[in-house]
């Protein structure tokens, strides 16, 4: 039981009169070291609850964690050019450290593992990117030929069908929206710029993302080391421990999490290939990046492909992927899921979904990414350093004084 807890506990219970620091302070706590003056409850402290002293103490608490939490956060949007590339840095290095371990365990050169590593995967991006867009050019002219028919049935649909419309209204529809988008060149002029701004961070992030996640993969280790030799010395075991913990929950994370997105994107691409729906590999690809974000990103991602199916073959090839669509959103919810990502994250999936939505409120697409990760790395640090607490205690605790469960005496002599 806390010192702290035991001190109030034991105040509460004293008379009132009894409650002066001095009776206080030379009173032994449970665990047989006597409590110090300056951590003593005053007189007037003593006359308030015991559950009011422990509220006030825990809210204090609270806020300056929140409020050092919404600073550090305010510092990370600022840096968010620096911080997202060694985010993805991060991720990449927690996948492909494997590979580079194995390369070292067989003599080769840590700086020529990593490179090896690092430039296959590259190569491997480059070929799946290359046939993507290739895919998408092929593609393309049917999809296009496919929406103008499309918007020509539609048409004759509002003119014949029950509804009616005169042509003169269509017309005067289409006119106004060539009109809105000639009032709005300005602006489309200006989002094409912001376009160009944003390609040249992604083209720096990508820089940086190259040459952290190089250093990451080959100096890893010594940096953590170094990082935690600047703790208290009492601080560095438990804190170093944690951070391996974390690591491989980060690790196990980042090779489940392609597992399904794989899965994800080959089950609802094949459908959608076999159907004959243009662009197949292209919305696989998309189904894939979109499985990153855990539980709501595979569906989101292939609403698309429902759309895409919808235009190009009609209602009932929309409604087969669909069905494919929810199909695999239940191998994955009730199969991937629990044995994989479960095994992995050891998080309740209440916690994931507010996890997700929060992280999109904060920072986008980019935090919902990110914030499944980091919950996890977050709680397996904590499970790692309350670990190495209770055992420190434990050391220091004399014989017959650990804690029991609630409601058990101690053995009989």
């Amino acid at each position: 039981m806390p010192n702290w807890f035991q001190r109030l506990r034991r105040a509460d219970s004293e008379p009132a009169g009894a409650g002066s620091p001095a009776a206080v302070d030379t009173k032994p706590a449970d665990n047989g070291s006597s409590v110090p003056e300056e951590f003593a409850p005053t007189s007037a402290e003593l006359e308030l609850p015991l559950g009011i002293r422990v509220a006030a103490a825990w809210s204090w608490r609270l806020l300056v964690v929140g409020a050092t939490i919404y600073i550090i956060a305010q510092l990370l949007g600022t840096l968010a050019v620096v911080v997202i590339p060694f985010v993805v840095s991060l991720l990449l290095s927690a996948l492909l450290h494997r590979p580079v371990g194995w390369l070292r365990d067989h003599g080769v050169p840590k700086s020529l593992a990593t490179a090896l590593v690092l430039v296959g995967g590259i190569a491997a991006v480059g070929g799946v990117l290359y046939g993507v867009v290739q895919a998408f050019l092929n593609g393309l002219p049917d999809l296009t030929k496919n929406v103008t028919e499309g918007i020509t049935d539609v048409k004759t649909w509002l003119v014949n069908g029950p509804f009616h419309v005169q042509q003169a209204q269509i017309d005067t529809v289409i006119s106004n929206i060539l009109k809105v988008v000639s009032d709005n060149q300005a602006s489309i002029a200006s989002g094409a710029l912001t376009a160009t701004t944003t390609i040249t961070e992604v083209l720096s992030g990508l820089f940086i993302v190259l040459f952290t996640t190089f250093f990451l993969l080959r100096d890893g280790g010594d940096i953590w080391r170094f990082v935690t030799g600047l703790l208290p010395r009492k601080a560095v075991e438990p804190v170093r421990q944690a951070g391996v913990d974390s690591w491989k929950t980060l690790g196990a994370y980042v090779r489940a999490t392609v597992l399904v997105a794989f899965v994800d994107a080959f089950f609802i691409g094949l459908g959608v290939a076999i159907l004959g729906v243009p662009l197949a590999l292209p919305l696989a690809a998309v189904i894939f990046l979109g499985a990153f974000v855990p539980v709501i990103g595979a569906f989101i991602s292939g609403t698309i492909a429902v759309l895409v199916a919808l235009v190009a073959k009609g209602p009932i090839a929309a409604l087969i992927v669909l069905a494919i669509l929810v199909g695999v959103q239940q191998l994955e919810s009730h199969i991937l899921q629990p044995f994989l990502l479960g095994r992995a994250v050891a998080l309740h999936p209440l916690a994931v979904i507010l996890a997700i939505a929060t992280g999109l409120v904060i920072a986008g697409i980019i935090g919902a990414l990110v914030a499944v990760p980091l919950l996890a790395v977050t709680n397996t640090a904590v499970r790692s350093l309350a670990a190495a607490n209770k055992a420190a205690q434990r050391s220091k605790d004399p014989p017959g004084t650990e804690e029991l469960p609630v409601g058990e005496a101690p053995a009989a002599p």
